[in-house]
């Protein structure tokens, strides 16, 4: 008897989020699986029972043009747990004796990217502090500060030296995203979100980090590679996060150099957008 835990995001309405992974031929589910959605994705367990060795055996995913990726998690009895992300063109994956540390690496620095490319509250965060900073250096520190307490905070969490309820946890994160936005519509520069912006990044960082825990306890940790998959997990999401920086203050150089006088109207209207999509995040959790 060994775990099947998977995660399938779901792009649209129609996409199917009972979808079951496609087992080895010697394989069975025992009982009734279980089915939760996060967002935008749908997660899923059960319990399995094969005849003979696993190990060479392999698992895939009925992938679809609309659901084109799926991540599934294998934890067989009295051995490491395994993670496998497959694709349209790798639908399938081979089971492992055991992980190797370089799948353990890979897997997880993409899981951490596509965390934070996909979760729009920590993205939405992250483009209003870019926004509201606006100096290159100030933008550096800032972002520095909201990368350290969230690693702190996602390393505690997920090592259990510390943590919240994850429901309390994903509204103060939309918290978060309606007060920046706020901040960005005042347009003051006596705050403290002004002076000290490196401070407020700090603070809220260490929430989000809470959030991202949250996100890699839905996968797991493989057994004996905890280290490894903490770090990749962790560079994966300082990757995604350091690209969409860089694309938010590219494209705002290229606005102030191309149409100067469109600069504040633009910036207003994505605070506003912000700001709503924070505000309705806010109530649909607390309410939820």
């Amino acid at each position: 008897m060994w775990s099947l835990g998977w995660k399938q995001p779901l792009a649209s309405s129609a996409d199917n989020p009972r979808t079951l992974p496609v087992l080895p031929a010697a394989c069975r589910i025992i009982g009734e699986p279980r089915f939760d959605i996060a967002a935008l994705a749908a997660l899923g367990s059960a319990q399995v029972r094969c005849q003979g060795e696993i190990a060479g055996q392999r698992i895939g995913w009925p992938l679809t043009a609309t659901a084109p990726e799926a991540l599934v998690r294998i934890a067989p009895q009295g051995r490491p747990v395994q993670i496998y992300r497959l694709t349209l063109s790798q639908p399938a994956a081979t089971i492992a004796a055991r992980p190797d540390a370089g799948q353990v690496w890979r897997e997880y620095f993409v899981l951490g990217a596509g965390h934070i490319l996909s979760g729009w509250d920590h993205l939405l965060f992250v483009i209003a502090l870019v926004l509201l900073v606006v100096r290159g250096r100030a933008v550096v520190i800032a972002a520095t500060a909201f990368t350290v307490a969230h690693s702190l905070t996602l390393a505690g969490a997920t090592l259990g030296l510390a943590g919240l309820p994850q429901r309390p946890v994903e509204a103060l994160i939309a918290l978060s995203i309606v007060f920046l936005a706020l901040e960005l519509l005042r347009g003051r520069r006596d705050t403290l979100s002004h002076r000290l912006p490196w401070l407020v990044a700090f603070g809220f960082g260490l929430l989000h980090g809470l959030g991202f825990a949250g996100a890699l306890r839905e996968i797991g940790l493989p057994e004996g590679e905890v280290p490894a998959a903490l770090l990749s997990f962790n560079l994966g999401v300082e990757a995604g996060q350091l690209a969409v920086i860089a694309a938010v203050m590219l494209l705002r150089a290229a606005l102030v150099r191309l149409r100067p006088a469109a600069e504040i109207p633009a910036i207003r209207l994505a605070s506003y957008a912000i700001g709503i999509t924070g505000a309705y995040w806010l109530i649909d959790r607390i309410a939820g």
